[in-house]
C-alpha cells in the first residue's frame, strides 16, 4: 500500500552539516553538472561520481556498515501471484553488527540507480520489489531510487499487505535540497 509523507522527521533525526561537509558536497554537484551539461550520464556514471562519493560522506564506508555491490549479491527471486520476478539490486548497504531474526545482515539500505535522462519513478518498482524480499526478516527498510539528479527515498514496512512511505524527492542540483539529502543518508547511517 502506498503512502506519501511530506518530511524525513517523523521518522529520521536530520543534524546539521559540517562547514566542511558542505564544501565536500559542493564540490561533488559541481563534478557531476560537468558531466550533466556533456549529456547523458550512465547509471555507472551516477554510482561513480554521485551515489559513491555521498555514501562515503555520509558515513556508509564505516564499520558497521558495509557495502555490497550488484556483482557481490546474489540473484533475489520474487514470486507474485503467476510472476516471477528475477534481479539484483545496485548497492545494499547492510549492519555487520545488527542481525534480523534469521541472523542474517540488517539490511540499513537499498539503493537502485538508473541514468541521468530516466525518470527515478521507473527504478521504483524494481526497488520495491528487492525491498519486499527483506521484510520476510525484519520489520521495516529503507530504498533509494535515483537518477543522480532527483533522489526518491521510500521506507518500506512490514504489513498484509506491506506499506511503503514515498518521501520527498530530493533534487541534488539545489543547494538545500543536496544538503537535506546528505542529512538523511547520514541518519540512515546511524540506524
Amino acid at each position: 500500500m502506498e503512502q506519501y509523507s511530506d518530511s524525513f522527521s517523523a521518522l529520521l533525526s536530520l543534524e546539521p552539516l559540517l562547514e566542511t561537509e558542505q564544501q565536500e558536497l559542493l564540490q561533488i554537484r559541481d563534478d557531476f553538472r560537468r558531466y550533466l551539461r556533456s549529456g547523458k550520464v550512465s547509471e555507472g556514471q551516477v554510482k561513480f561520481l554521485v551515489v559513491a562519493p555521498i555514501l562515503r560522506l555520509a558515513g556508509f564506508y564505516r564499520y558497521p556498515v558495509e557495502i555490497r555491490l550488484e556483482e557481490d549479491i546474489s540473484d533475489i527471486e520474487v514470486e507474485d501471484e503467476d510472476i516471477k520476478i528475477k534481479g539484483r539490486f545496485d548497492i545494499l548497504a547492510v549492519s555487520k553488527v545488527k542481525h534480523t531474526k534469521t541472523q542474517t545482515y540488517f539490511w540499513i539500505l537499498i539503493i537502485e540507480s538508473k541514468n541521468s535522462q530516466i525518470d527515478i519513478s521507473t527504478g521504483l518498482s524494481q526497488l520495491l520489489t528487492y525491498a519486499y524480499k527483506s521484510l520476510d526478516n525484519q520489520k521495516s527498510v529503507w530504498g533509494l531510487t535515483t537518477n543522480g539528479r532527483s533522489y526518491q527515498f521510500v521506507y518500506i514496512q512490514q504489513g498484509h499487505p506491506p506499506i511503503y512511505h514515498l518521501m520527498p524527492e530530493l533534487n541534488f542540483m539545489e543547494k538545500e535540497r543536496s544538503i537535506q539529502l546528505l542529512q538523511v543518508l547520514k541518519a540512515l547511517c546511524q540506524l
